[in-house]
C-alpha cells in the first residue's frame, strides 16, 4: 500500500482524470443470431461462463465464426449487459473466442488504461452504481442498452497507479480463491466424515429390520378446499410449496379447531413428511397452530414404546422408502412408507445412537453454516479493499 500511496502522490498529487468509456474503449456488441451449436469448433462465451471463459461445452463452427465483425482478442474485457449487470472477464489468451448479444465486448486504448484495472472499476461498487443508473430495470430481463455502456464515468490514473492497484487486487483475488477453495475442502470432507458414521452406525447388521407399517400408521390432516383458505390473516395452512417454508395461506381458527378436534392431527415432536415435490423432506412439528395439506404431507402415528421421534427422524433421513414413478408427477404414497424396512434396536440403544449422531449432525451443520459464512466474510473483506482503492479525488473540469 506505501508505494501505491507514494505512485499516487508523485503521478497524480491533484486528483484523477475521469473519463466515460466511449473516450478511453470502443464498445461492441455480441452477435444477435442464434447459436447453431456444435460438438467441437470456436468456443462459446455467454453470461454462463463469464468467470471462465473458455470453461464450456458450447461451440459453433469455424464457418459461423467468420461471419463475425469483431472478433475477441488478447487483452479485450468481456462483460455481461443482461441479468446479473456488470460482471466482466479479460481475455487472457489469442485463442478464438465467440460471443452472445448478453454480453459486450469491451476494446481498452491500451496507452490510456489497463484491461485488468478496467475490469475491476466496472464491477467495483462506483460502477456498479454507474451502471445501475442506466440499466432498464423494468425489461424482462433487465438489461443495459449497448448505447449507454459507452457513457459510463470511471476514474483513470496514469498507467504506473493502475498497474499497482492491478497488482493487489490481483494479490487480494487469488488469496480470496485459496481460501474459499480450502474453506470448501473443509466443508465436503465434515460433510463425508457425518456420512461416514452415520450410514455405519444406521447400517448395523446386528439391528432387527421392521416395516415402518409395523410401527404406525400413516396420518395426515382432513382435506381444505381453497374456498376455505385466504392470503391475510388466521391459522397458517402448509402446502407443499410452503412446507418448512412461510406459509402463504391461512385458515380460519373456526375451522381449524373444528378439524382438529374430529380429524387427525400431529402432536408436538411428530415428523411431517412431504409425500411430492422435494420427496421425503423432513420437519419436526413444533406443537404451534398449523395445518397441513392433506396426503402432501404426513406423518406416522406410532407406539412410542417401540420407536422414538428423535431416532426415527435419523431413520427418514436415509430415504428408506421407493417412490413410486409410475404416473406423471413421483410421489410417496402411504404404502411405499409403510412397506420401508428400517433397523429397530432397543429404546436404550436407540437414545445412544440419537446422543451420538446428534453430536455428529451439529458439528457438521454448525460447519456447514459457518464456512460459507466465512467465505461470505472474505469476500465482502476484499469488495470493501477493492472499493477503497478504487476511489480517488476527481481533478475538476479545468484542472
Amino acid at each position: 500500500m506505501r508505494k501505491l500511496d507514494k505512485l499516487i502522490k508523485e503521478f497524480c498529487p491533484n486528483g484523477v482524470k475521469t473519463y466515460i468509456l466511449n473516450d478511453i474503449c470502443n464498445v461492441y456488441d455480441g452477435t444477435h443470431q442464434t447459436p447453431k451449436y456444435t460438438t467441437s469448433g470456436i468456443k462459446f462465451a455467454s453470461v454462463e461462463n463469464i468467470k471462465d471463459l473458455y470453461r464450456t461445452t458450447k461451440y459453433i463452427s469455424e464457418e459461423d465464426y467468420k461471419k463475425y465483425k469483431i472478433k475477441p482478442q488478447k487483452n479485450d474485457v468481456l462483460m455481461t449487459r443482461i441479468g446479473k449487470i456488470g460482471e466482466c472477464a479479460v481475455i487472457e489468451s489469442n485463442e478464438p473466442l465467440a460471443y452472445y448479444v448478453s454480453l459486450a465486448l469491451l476494446r481498452p486504448n491500451q496507452e490510456i488504461i489497463n484491461s485488468k484495472y478496467l475490469k475491476y472499476t466496472i464491477e467495483s461498487l462506483k460502477g456498479r452504481k454507474e451502471l445501475y443508473k442506466r440499466t432498464l430495470i423494468n425489461a424482462v430481463p433487465i438489461k443495459i442498452n449497448m448505447g449507454d455502456i459507452g457513457k459510463i464515468s470511471i476514474a483513470v490514473p496514469p498507467l504506473e497507479v493502475q498497474c499497482e492497484i492491478v497488482h493487489i487486487l490481483d494479490h487480494f483475488t487469488l488469496l480470496s480463491a485459496e481460501l474459499s477453495a480450502e474453506l470448501s475442502a473443509e466443508l465436503k470432507a465434515r460433510q463425508k466424515q457425518f456420512n461416514y458414521y452415520f450410514n455405519k452406525i444406521l447400517n448395523n447388521d446386528g439391528y432387527p429390520k421392521m416395516k415402518i407399517g409395523d410401527i404406525g400408521q400413516v396420518k395426515m390432516c382432513k382435506r381444505i378446499l381453497k374456498s376455505q383458505t385466504n392470503m391475510n390473516s388466521g391459522i397458517p395452512f402448509y402446502k407443499i410449496g410452503t412446507f418448512g417454508k412461510e406459509a402463504d395461506a391461512y385458515i380460519s381458527e373456526e375451522t381449524f379447531n373444528k378439524y382438529k378436534s374430529k380429524y387427525s392431527y400431529p402432536k408436538k415432536g411428530d415428523i411431517l413428511i412431504s409425500c411430492s415435490g422435494t420427496i421425503g423432506r423432513t420437519v419436526v412439528f413444533d406443537g404451534k397452530s398449523a395445518y397441513f395439506q392433506d396426503s402432501n404431507i404426513v406423518w406416522l402415528e406410532h407406539d412410542n414404546s417401540k420407536i422414538i421421534n428423535e431416532y426415527l427422524l435419523y431413520c427418514y433421513m436415509t430415504n428408506p422408502w421407493k417412490v413410486s414413478t409410475g404416473g406423471t408427477i413421483a410421489r410417496l404414497y402411504n404404502d411405499n412408507i409403510l412397506r420401508s424396512e428400517i433397523p429397530v434396536p432397543s429404546i436404550e440403544e436407540q437414545r445412544k445412537i440419537v446422543k451420538i449422531l446428534d453430536k455428529f449432525y451439529k458439528i457438521s451443520n454448525d460447519i456447514s453454516e459457518g464456512l460459507p459464512a466465512e467465505i461470505e466474510a472474505r469476500q465482502k473483506q476484499y469488495e470493501y479493499y477493492r472499493d477503497k482503492l478504487l476511489t480517488f479525488k476527481e481533478l475538476k473540469a479545468n484542472e
